[in-house]
């Protein structure tokens, strides 16, 4: 199982390097973030959040136990944003023990290639929508805590100080900050 790394390593501020669509190589890292994006309880990972700086993403907001349906996101980007921006919680496996209020806006339309080099396009709004925009943060170099307000994000590196010293671990989200 691949390790979760934790804020404040610094691979989680590195901006990642584009991969070659299509490349054999990605499969085997991409199930394994799956596997262990599931095994964390999470909706989203990046491959920094396992210490490899790739633009890989996987993202299955509508998993079970019974049910699995990851999409594999290679070299994503944005191409749009809509709607008026809302506040909601985040948590990450990144930044374990802690939800942190982030504006985003509520719809996002995004370019990516599948792991055999297909290009696709999708548009998701509501928990979809800010997922990807939260992991492709994290391709850019950007946790919950750069992706927040000044005053929030001062209340939440307290409480994350607090939730490692009280040994949260990825996916956990104890400690709420607002």
């Amino acid at each position: 199982m691949l390790k979760i790394v934790t804020a404040p390593n610094p691979v989680l501020a590195t901006v990642c390097d584009p991969c070659t669509p299509g490349d054999e190589s990605l499969k085997g890292l991409a199930h394994q973030m799956a596997d262990a994006m599931y095994a964390n309880n999470g909706c989203g990972i990046a491959a920094p959040q396992v210490g490899v700086l790739k633009r890989l993403v996987v993202v299955d907001v509508d998993w079970d136990d019974d049910h699995r349906d990851p999409i594999y996101m290679v070299n994503p980007e944005i191409v749009e944003l809509k709607g008026e921006p809302e506040s909601a919680g985040e948590g990450c496996l990144s930044c374990p023990g802690v939800t942190v209020s982030i504006s985003r806006k509520p719809w996002a339309h995004v370019r990516y290639y599948d792991l055999d080099g297909k290009l696709w396009e999708i548009q998701g709004d509501g928990l979809l929508g800010r997922c990807m925009q939260h992991e492709i943060d994290h391709l850019n170099g950007k946790t919950l805590f750069e992706s927040c307000d000044p005053i929030t994000r001062i209340s939440a590196l307290r409480a994350y100080d607090e939730a490692k010293k009280s040994g949260a671990r990825p996916g956990d989200t104890d400690f709420e900050v607002r």
